[in-house]
């Protein structure tokens, strides 16, 4: 009979795979654990399996066992080991981290932006048509908040083993004054003047507590917490070599 273990700390990853944040998370909470303490660590990304154990091998720990608890969550015993000092730099290493996305310009009115090892196809920033051949830019920027938001909330859920059967998020939105843009007005302002975003949840969960985990999305999404707050814009133009 295999003698039950007793964590010393529980940690949720949900969804989440090492390469998303995860390993962060759990370096947060080993951080004040003493070396031999034992972690309890819970997931449904069938990556760790294979991720987690070359972590550990690679700074140290002990994964003492694993096993499944249901059809999609598997549990994971680490044993913190003594020779892990890097939490503080990966914390900082991820407050330093910078997305960089690279954009050329492809005749007429349409781009290529260049994101890691997606190619995004970008069409004029506003454009009437009920078709086009390429999303508009304001369009991709509705898109990005969406998928932020619907990311963000079904990883909010699975830590709360709450199965989402479907999630959609709906958005809206409209400009302050198009016609600067298009250069027929000068006076007004061409952003957008109201972002509406819906969602729209089919889950084995009160509505109340999914009100709660969409408070907390959006209270935590980093596109939505952009658009609220506004950020400095710096730009410059360069004579290509």
């Amino acid at each position: 009979m295999v003698e039950p273990l007793r964590a010393d700390a529980f940690c949720d990853g949900g969804d989440l795979d090492c390469g998303s944040g995860l390993l962060l998370i759990l370096r947060d909470a080993l951080a004040p654990l003493p070396a031999g303490a034992l972690l309890e660590i819970r997931s449904r990304e069938r990556s760790v399996a294979e991720d987690l154990p070359a972590w550990c091998r690679m700074v140290g720990h002990t994964l003492e066992r694993a096993f499944p608890l249901d059809e999609r969550t598997t549990c994971y015993f680490l044993r913190k080991g003594a020779r892990d000092e890097s939490f503080a730099v990966d914390r900082e290493a991820a407050r330093r981290f910078e997305w960089r996305v690279r954009v050329a310009w492809r005749r007429g009115l349409s781009a290529s932006a260049y994101a890691r090892n997606h190619t995004i196809t970008v069409g004029q920033p506003a454009s009437f048509d009920s078709a086009d051949a390429a999303p508009s830019a304001l369009e991709l920027l509705l898109s990005s908040l969406g998928g932020c938001l619907a990311v963000g909330f079904a990883w909010r859920a699975s830590k709360r083993s709450i199965t989402l059967a479907a999630l959609e998020v709906s958005l809206s939105a409209r400009c302050e004054n198009v016609l600067v843009f298009l250069g027929i007005e000068s006076g007004g302002h061409p952003g957008l003047a109201a972002v509406e975003a819906a969602a729209y949840v089919d889950a084995n969960a009160e509505e109340s507590l999914l009100e709660e985990l969409w408070e907390d999305t959006v209270r935590r999404s980093p596109v939505a917490q952009t658009l609220l707050r506004g950020v400095p814009l710096r730009t410059s133009v360069k004579r290509a070599p």
